[in-house]
């Protein structure tokens, strides 16, 4: 199994949401290796499904991709916040609703070749309007789909999000369980 030793570390970048952290490590070979590496938080993503059995999603800017996706709701936690507090907020602020019932669907590393970052998904049920204020830089319009729509919209290309996709599959195999 290969090790690696970390020669140096230093903070490259740090922005509003992530840093960037460079690492120069010594693999087991003797090898001096450079690795970036985005250093985030966390985040949460939610599966919000209504009296009616439709799934809330939101429609927003995403100016990476330079479009509107259709996503679950989702946000990054705060420091030293609980995840499920995290989620109960992010659920207020985006579709304006809190859930009676959360229960963890998946937690997973999003893209573990470059960032720490750790994402929990729930299913969020028995749903009342609770809401907050959305984040300033939010813009969001409240798409209710059901989850065969959903199912379809993955594979019209119309939702491209991973997260979105992973919490849809994991949502239909819990709730036919």
């Amino acid at each position: 199994m290969a090790t690696f030793k970390t020669i140096s570390s230093e903070l490259a970048y740090r922005g509003q949401k992530f840093a960037v952290r460079r690492d120069i490590l010594e693999t087991s070979d003797g090898r001096e290796a450079i690795y970036d590496t985005v250093v985030h938080i966390g985040a949460v993503s939610l599966v919000p499904i209504d009296a009616d059995g439709k799934i809330l999603l939101v429609r927003q800017y995403r100016h990476s991709t330079g479009k509107q996706l259709l996503e679950l709701p989702a946000g990054t936690l705060e420091p030293g916040e609980a995840v499920e507090l995290t989620a109960q907020r992010e659920l207020r602020e985006e579709v304006g609703m809190a859930a009676g019932t959360l229960t963890l669907l998946a937690e997973f590393y999003l893209a573990p070749g470059y960032s720490t970052e750790r994402m929990w998904i729930y299913l969020a049920q028995d749903l009342r309007p609770d809401a907050l204020p959305p984040d300033q830089d939010e813009d969001l319009e409240l798409v209710r789909m059901s989850l065969d729509e959903c199912l379809a919209a993955i594979g019209s290309g119309e939702i491209e999000d991973a997260k979105t996709m992973l919490g849809l599959f994991m949502a239909r195999q819990a709730l036919v369980a």
